[in-house]
């Protein structure tokens, strides 16, 4: 029998964290070696970061954008572990420095582990070929938590991404994130994002085709955070020893044929 896959959950004392630590407690194959969190936190039950990552085949981190981008410097200058990163709400300069440290560690990063999310985001590419702009208008809804601090989320940019490519126009292009006032007609072409935060919703996500005389909606909602995790965890088995570089879940689930 081989030995288990050693998994460190980083930001362990956020609720995704807590869920994230669950789940590889309950998945054969893997061994929970280390929670860490942000130092000024309490540290009761927990391994400081160096010793984390020094003792572990991979991390699974849901924390913030700031500390995601940190971390993944760290695991690139010391050549490992690999990392599955689920934090939302990156800057250019993150995204950069998790960029550049998938060229010394492999990275998972996802805005969403959803299996049922990837799938969805490949329904919206094709849907978006092959319903015409000029006809049918693209609008992404999402809806969260009063408690999640970053907006539209990682998955409703994700789901913007698809609708834009299978278009084949860059997202920035077109997005709308905001409208107030006189805004004058839509643009063809545009597509837009509303937000709601309230509550303990834990995700929805729609893609509306709206044309004169229909529309298609394209949906998807989480009922169980666990679903988060669990995808998490299959995206850690699935990285322990892989070759750096920058993977998504489509590399995980096969989609891309990645080795």
């Amino acid at each position: 029998m081989s030995d288990p896959i050693r998994i460190a959950v980083a930001g362990a004392l956020g609720r995704m964290g807590r869920a994230t630590a669950a789940a590889v407690e309950t998945r054969d194959g893997l061994q929970l070696v280390a929670r860490f969190d942000r130092p000024e936190a309490p540290q009761d039950g927990l391994t400081p970061i160096d010793a984390a990552v020094g003792g572990c085949d991979v991390v699974i981190d849901f924390s913030t954008p700031a500390a995601s981008a940190a971390l993944a410097q760290l695991s690139a200058a010391r050549g490992g572990p690999a990392l599955v990163i689920g934090s939302t709400g990156f800057d250019e300069a993150q995204i950069a420095a998790i960029t550049q440290a998938a060229q010394n560690v492999a990275i998972v990063r996802a805005g969403n582990f959803s299996l049922g999310v990837n799938t969805l985001l490949g329904l919206v590419a094709q849907a978006a070929r092959a319903l015409p702009a000029d006809a049918y208008d693209i609008e992404v809804y999402e809806a969260h938590h009063r408690r999640k601090v970053d907006a539209p989320s990682g998955t409703a940019l994700m789901l913007g991404e698809a609708a834009a490519q299978g278009r084949g126009q860059a997202l920035s292009d077109v997005a709308v994130r905001g409208r107030d006032g006189i805004t004058g007609a839509r643009r063809t072409g545009d597509i837009g994002f509303s937000v709601l935060r309230g509550g303990g919703v834990v995700g929805d996500h729609s893609v509306i085709f709206a044309a004169e005389d229909e529309l298609l909606t394209l949906s998807h909602r989480a009922m169980d955070r666990g679903l988060f995790a669990r995808g998490a965890v299959e995206a850690a088995r699935w990285v322990a020893g892989r070759t750096p570089g920058a993977y998504d879940m489509m590399d995980v689930l096969g989609f891309k044929g990645a080795t």
